[in-house]
């Protein structure tokens, strides 16, 4: 597994740590722990089911960790007040996920095939070989192959709960849809943007009087792509980017993302064309503009999916809430004194 590999398998590791820490706690199945040890102080029941101060304690520091990667440049301050604002909800959390993973077992829900076939989309995702790659890599990070399964079971079983109990009741029609294209219309107007490719070659560890050296073979890819050399295969072939592997391939951008150097090159250059050679700060390059869109409102069609989406969650939101406290009523939930589920205070 190489880096960019490693790094974008501990990402999604990351992403699932804290959702283990709530959900993998009392998986279904789990015997009840109504005999817990008396050091083993417990924090809430949910029907047969505890929640001890240990696995409290432990989300408590996983929601921590969560609240500093998530806002890496911020202050200390920052981050311990965005960390107590998601720990006043901490309980309230862990008591809804409990109540989930029950409900999906009475629910009789089962999800291994779409497990074994979200592991495979993960292991394609990084770019693995085998599943045995995978659990390499989830390995290497400190969790342990079982608990990443587990994590992503109890995910898919809450989803599926959602899925048929709430979200088979929820409709968008296409009134609302149109309604919300009309009142929105900031939102489908993205800014003016390039697509660019890029070929590149580098003049780190060189001194001055190597640059126009540089600078010549730069000049003479660009004359052979303008003779009628493919752009993305001679990046493939030559260029010292980290794009080269993608034949030059950089992506979308709007006025503000790039240099002002390079932003000032690429907006007034048509698509198809190149420009002229640049020297930067780690060598010389050219640009391929693939393409040059215009700031305009998208047609609703393009949009209407996204629109749908959003509209979807918002009327989830509420209903989600409504449902869980439905599940509360349904069942025995009491949380020690000293502790604060926030489900009670609404």
């Amino acid at each position: 597994m190489n880096r960019y590999e490693m790094v974008q398998l501990m990402k999604e590791i990351r992403q699932l740590a804290l959702l283990f820490t709530l959900v993998a706690l009392m998986p279904c199945g789990t015997p009840a722990q109504t005999n817990a040890a008396p050091a083993a102080e417990i924090v809430a029941r949910v029907n047969d089911q505890v929640i001890t101060l240990a696995e409290y304690q432990k989300a408590e520091q996983q929601l921590r960790v969560e609240a500093t990667n998530d806002c890496q440049a911020c202050s200390p301050e920052k981050i311990e007040a965005q960390f107590k604002a998601q720990q006043n909800d901490l309980l309230r959390g862990l008591i809804d996920q409990v109540l989930m993973a029950q409900r999906a077992k009475d629910m009789g829900i089962t999800v291994e095939s779409d497990l074994n076939k979200r592991l495979d989309e993960i292991r394609q995702q990084n770019g693995l070989a085998t599943l045995a790659d995978l659990q390499k890599g989830v390995e290497s990070s400190g969790l342990a192959w079982e608990d990443y399964k587990a994590t992503l079971r109890n995910s898919l079983l809450q989803k599926e709960v959602v899925r048929r109990e709430v979200g088979s009741h929820l409709e968008v029609s296409a009134d609302e849809v149109k309604q919300y294209y009309e009142s929105h219309p900031q939102e489908f107007t993205p800014p003016e943007r390039v697509i660019l490719s890029e070929i590149s070659l580098s003049t780190e560890g060189k001194n001055p009087d190597e640059f126009d050296s540089v600078r010549k073979k730069v000049e003479g890819l660009r004359s052979s792509v303008l003779n009628g050399d493919d752009f993305h295969q001679v990046a493939a072939m030559y260029s010292q980017g980290s794009t080269a592997k993608d034949g030059g391939n950089l992506g979308t951008f709007a006025k503000g993302q790039l240099a002002p150097q390079i932003e000032a090159i690429v907006f007034q250059t048509g698509k198809g064309q190149l420009t002229e050679v640049i020297q930067t700060r780690t060598g010389f390059e050219f640009f391929k503009v693939e393409d040059h869109l215009p700031s305009a409102l998208q047609p609703m069609e393009q949009v209407e999916a996204t629109i749908r989406s959003t509209l979807y969650t918002q009327k989830m939101q509420p209903r989600m809430r409504e449902y869980l406290a439905e599940l509360r009523e349904q069942s025995y939930v009491t949380v020690q004194p000293g502790y604060t589920d926030t489900a009670r205070l609404i």
